[in-house]
Order: structure tokens, then C-alpha cells, then sequence
């Protein structure tokens, strides 16, 4: 069994894992979930979005593992796993990343979105005025996130939604052999809306075939097929 951190991605906060923390619980697993610095929904966790950096993160991350921990990312929590990677590899036993962005060492997450294959949030991302964060539309996260997902799911996460910081993901990130060396596998979404499951295989394409899985679901499996997901991630498990 396995002892593993879950990451949340963009605008979420530790609440997504709801449904897939008792999944693996009940096969077995330890499981922790963290918010990163400026997300989630308590007032706890409130701050100003400007002084958020994608080191932090990084160091939020590693402050939460041990050397036995599975470290996994969704989304643009590919960043920030990535970058703890790097900081210290013996702090974590492999990384997970779950239809998330695979850093190219020199660019930043921004880089990375732009350089996709087709724009798929557009608008639906509306920048603060302080041009700090940003926040996604409701109307709209419903078919970028969860457009497969149960209506009790949706109606659950839309009102938690919180805005991103900016800084994290226009910082760009150099890699090495820490994160290099670092036992990775990938996970990608066939019917993702948010981040193209081409670019989600173009990111992998050099990976070993046996460490890249797919799940038909849309962006957020954790809760489309939660049951599903845990299934895979103890194989995966076990093959890091």
C-alpha cells in the first residue's frame, strides 16, 4: 500500500479529493491533501495572491511528504510537484501527474499553455483588476472541468471555486537530473476540455509506454470516475 499527497490544481483547493480520499482509503492507502499557498475555500488560507511564488509551493509540497510519499499533481499542480522534485528528490518516492502539465525546463506554465496545440479556456478566465490572479466563470467551469462529472459533484465544487495566483504560473521553472531521475508516471484525460489530450501526449511522447495511462473522462476523474481512478493509481503504485 501506498502512502500518497494529493496536489490540487488551478482555482481548486484540497476539497476536490472528496470523493477520491475515501476511494483509496478503502483499498488500503494512506492518503494527505494539502491546500497550496492562496487556494482553497477557508479564510485561513486568504492572503494577497501577489506574494504567491511557485517556490512556495514547492516547499508547501515537500513540508507534507516522507521519502515513502507518492506526490500527486493535477492540472497545473504539474508545476509545483515538478519543482519539489527538483528541491529534493529523496523527500518523495515518485510523482503522479494526472492530466497535468509536464514542465519544459525554462518555461513557465504560461509558456507552456500558450505553445498548446488550440486555447481551450479563453474568456472564461477573468483576470483581477490588480492583475494578481484570476478566476474562472462559473458559467463556464462546468464544461471545462466537469463536463461528465455527477450534477451533485458540480454543484458542490462550483461554489468553492477560488481565484489562482498569477506569479506561480508565469515563473518559469529550470529542470535537471533530480527531476529527471525522479520515478514519474502520467495519466491523461481523453475527453479533457481543459487541457488537450494531444498536448497531454505530446508531453509524455519520450516517456516509457508502461508508465502512461489513460482514463475517458474529462478533467476532473476525482470525480467522474473516483472508484476508477484509485484502481489506477494502486497500479501505478506498484510499478514505482
Amino acid at each position: 500500500m501506498a502512502d500518497i499527497l494529493l496536489i490540487h490544481g488551478s482555482c481548486h483547493g484540497a476539497w476536490c479529493w472528496r470523493d477520491l480520499t475515501p476511494a483509496l482509503e478503502a483499498r488500503g492507502h494512506t492518503v494527505r491533501t494539502i491546500d497550496l499557498p492562496g487556494n482553497g475555500s477557508g479564510h485561513e488560507n486568504e492572503r494577497d495572491l501577489g506574494q504567491v511564488t511557485l517556490q512556495e509551493s514547492a516547499e508547501a509540497i515537500l513540508a507534507a511528504t516522507t521519502p515513502d510519499t507518492l506526490v500527486l499533481g493535477h492540472s497545473w499542480a504539474g508545476y509545483p510537484i515538478s519543482a519539489a522534485a527538483e528541491i529534493n528528490p529523496q523527500a518523495m518516492r515518485g510523482l503522479i501527474y494526472l492530466c497535468a502539465y509536464v514542465p519544459r525546463s525554462d518555461l513557465s506554465l504560461i509558456d507552456m499553455r500558450k505553445a498548446g496545440p488550440r486555447q481551450t479556456i479563453g474568456s472564461a478566465a477573468i483576470k483581477d483588476p490588480t492583475g494578481t490572479s484570476y478566476t474562472i466563470d462559473t458559467a463556464e467551469a462546468p464544461r471545462l472541468f466537469y463536463h461528465d462529472c455527477p450534477a451533485e459533484a458540480v454543484a458542490y465544487a462550483l461554489p468553492r471555486l477560488c481565484p489562482q495566483a498569477i506569479k506561480p504560473q508565469d515563473t518559469p521553472l529550470t529542470l535537471g537530473e533530480n527531476w529527471q531521475n525522479t520515478a514519474k508516471a502520467y495519466i491523461r484525460c481523453t475527453n479533457d476540455q481543459t487541457i488537450p489530450p494531444e498536448y497531454q501526449a505530446e508531453m509524455v511522447a519520450d516517456w516509457p509506454r508502461d508508465m502512461v495511462h489513460d482514463m475517458h473522462c474529462s478533467h476532473s476523474p476525482f470525480f467522474a470516475d473516483p472508484e476508477g481512478l484509485a484502481d489506477l493509481i494502486g497500479q501505478i503504485a506498484k510499478d514505482i
